[in-house]
């Protein structure tokens, strides 16, 4: 199979925040955007960073760390066109894992295994975490004409929807799967890391929580 590519999407505005997030500084004075991007690149070499154009700063420390940069003049009118474009730019992938720059607690062991599942030919997979789907969230090649066909506040969370039965959950107890950074508050977090284990999509209920980056 060809290899499997991290998208990282970075190009959002932080309205709900209040300001630029990215760049601010968490607990250990890491800037958040890169500190979600050092775990996906650690478990994928071949990952890429969709940003908004003119986020130099940004950019540039997420080019040090190894990422490809894709600007996106047009993520001012949402992630689905974000995502479309980071699934176009990554080539002839085999799949992707879609990952947000505003989740930096995952441990890069977790990313690995959701890689692997899509390497060793998972339609979907997406991690679990006391009983909520969590992210990155991947996709196989097969999804790449309904991947770049987003648009707008259009993201994938449709198509997780309306295939259900094609998602693969991997249980885990990383419960940075399910941490964003939504207020200032939120940079001081320190939470811990553990391991993850395949189950079956069935065994367990898939609840999206409240964030979700395919809304």
């Amino acid at each position: 199979m060809r290899p499997v590519v991290g998208v990282l999407l970075a190009a959002g505005s932080g309205r709900r925040f209040g300001a630029p997030k990215l760049l601010q500084p968490l607990a250990n004075g890491e800037p958040l955007g890169l500190a979600a991007a050092r775990p996906l690149v650690a478990a994928l070499p071949h990952s890429l960073a969709v940003v908004r154009p003119g986020d130099r700063r940004l950019a540039e420390g997420l080019s040090a760390l190894g990422l490809e940069i894709i600007e996106h003049p047009g993520a001012v009118r949402g992630m689905g066109g974000s995502l479309a474009t980071g699934v176009r730019a990554a080539g002839d992938a085999g799949g992707w894992l879609i990952a947000l720059a505003d989740m930096p607690w995952i441990a890069p062991q977790t990313i690995d295994r959701l890689a692997r599942a899509l390497a060793e030919g998972a339609s979907m997979v997406a991690p679990l975490h006391a009983g909520r789907r969590g992210h990155p969230v991947g996709f196989h090649a097969r999804w790449r004409p309904s991947l770049e066909a987003l648009h707008g506040d259009q993201g994938a969370r449709g198509l997780l929807r309306r295939h259900p039965a094609e998602l693969t959950l991997l249980a885990t107890t990383d419960a940075g799967v399910l941490l964003d950074v939504d207020r200032a508050g939120d940079l001081r977090r320190r939470p811990g890391r553990s391991r993850t284990k395949t189950v079956a999509a069935g065994d367990t209920p898939n609840r999206p929580g409240r964030y979700d980056p395919f809304r």
